[in-house]
């Protein structure tokens, strides 16, 4: 068997965007018409030259292999151009393609990923979502949600009652070119009122997850932690910016409250960095970015070393969900995963059998590979035509333009 054919899919998520402006998905063909289906998560430059990267590293590295063979496709993408480093995005043109290479072979055998991969572990998945303003609410828009403790707490209640046992919120401020910083006294007091009232209104039922997409410096994260403490958040997520595993490490020893980080990490050797400083016991690694599902089973199995844990995460389309929820299913040391809500609306559009959500649980499916199939007439019914990156910094901190 050899891969012939690649084809790459730029879709634009329309409103509410729940999970990003666009999607980039991949399609693989073999000689024998088996299909395997990829997603990368890279943010840093347009889309469709990401799709050209994607066609790129296919022609040199991947068609005309055979997919089984992912350890040497995987060495020889990861050392392409004498690299033989971390990189943000060519990690993530590697973990789209690597994954579509697993679509298809488990699609040949018959099997789950999962099952090619250690067997299930877990019948079902526990998920949290994320605090999202309403679905007829652009999520890019300012919305009480993100600030207002009522409306937060309102939110997570509905989150509660819909089966959810764990919620996400940021309620820190936005994220600059210029982190990490000091949290100035109105961000400290937003954020302890923000927890507090979720916490008043949810009681024990449900975790707290609180995120800062690595706005601080170190000082300034332990000062926020201790606002937090009293309300036993199960994590601290991205507390500082990613590129300092020592200065994250000072964090950890500071607080009570688990850090969790990883969304902006890729492989295996930055992953091992942080467990070893201790800067981290929950990785939250993305399988559209860390190098794909054999790289997150290798993150996840390092982790165990170190009694950390899992909680993939996902910011983007519904492949790299399938991704994370086979690598879920066959990992002892899996926390939680991040869902789109319950997978409804354009999630579920995007593929021809939406992912199974009952009740706060993803439950796995049993369908060979990836256990879901690319919707392909949606994907190029929408098209994304903007300039947007998938995520863009706020205001910087010398009061500049949106960049």
């Amino acid at each position: 068997m050899k891969v012939v054919d690649v084809r790459t899919f730029v879709v634009g998520n329309p409103p509410p965007r729940f999970g990003g402006r666009y999607f980039i998905f991949l399609k693989l063909t073999t000689d024998s018409g088996v299909i395997g289906y990829g997603e990368v998560y890279v943010a840093t430059f347009a889309p469709h030259l990401v799709a050209q990267m994607i066609e790129d590293v296919a022609q040199r590295f991947v068609l005309g292999q055979d997919p089984f063979r992912i350890e040497t496709m995987w060495r020889r993408m990861y050392g392409s151009g004498f690299a033989l480093r971390p990189d943000i995005t060519l990690g993530g043109v590697m973990s789209g393609l690597e994954m579509a290479c697993w679509d298809i072979m488990g699609k040949e055998l018959g099997r789950p990923v999962y099952d090619l991969l250690g067997g299930r572990v877990h019948e079902s998945l526990r998920s949290y979502t994320y605090l999202y303003p309403p679905n007829d609410v652009d999520v890019y828009q300012d919305h009480p949600v993100y600030s207002d403790p009522d409306a937060a707490a309102e939110k997570a209640v509905a989150e509660m009652e819909r089966g959810f046992t764990a919620v996400k919120l940021d309620p820190a401020g936005p994220y600059t070119a210029f982190d990490g910083r000091q949290p100035d006294l109105d961000a400290l007091e937003r954020s302890r009122r923000m927890v507090e009232r979720i916490r008043e209104s949810v009681g024990t039922k449900v975790d707290l997850l609180f995120g800062t997409h690595g706005q601080f410096t170190a000082s300034g994260a332990i000062r926020l932690a201790r606002q937090l403490e009293a309300f036993d958040p199960l994590w601290f997520e991205e507390p500082i910016p990613p590129d300092n595993v020592e200065e994250m490490a000072k964090v950890a020893r500071s607080t009570t409250i688990p850090i969790a980080t990883g969304e902006r990490l890729t492989t295996k050797y930055e992953f091992a960095k942080v467990l070893v400083a201790g800067a981290a016991s929950i990785l939250q690694l993305n399988l559209g970015r860390c190098g794909g599902i054999l790289e997150g089973k290798k993150i996840a199995a390092i982790a165990e070393t170190h009694h950390a844990q899992i909680a993939p995460h996902l910011y983007c389309g519904p492949i790299v969900a399938a991704a994370n929820i086979q690598l879920s299913t066959c990992t002892p040391n899996f926390l939680m995963l991040e869902s789109i809500q319950d997978w409804s609306g354009f999630h579920s559009q995007l593929l021809v059998k939406p992912i199974q959500w009952e009740n706060g649980y993803v439950i796995p499916p049993t369908e060979p590979g990836l256990g879901v199939e690319l919707n392909e007439a949606v994907a190029l019914a929408n098209a994304y035509t903007g300039n947007e990156l998938h995520l863009q910094m706020g205001a910087d901190a010398l009061g500049g333009p949106q960049a």
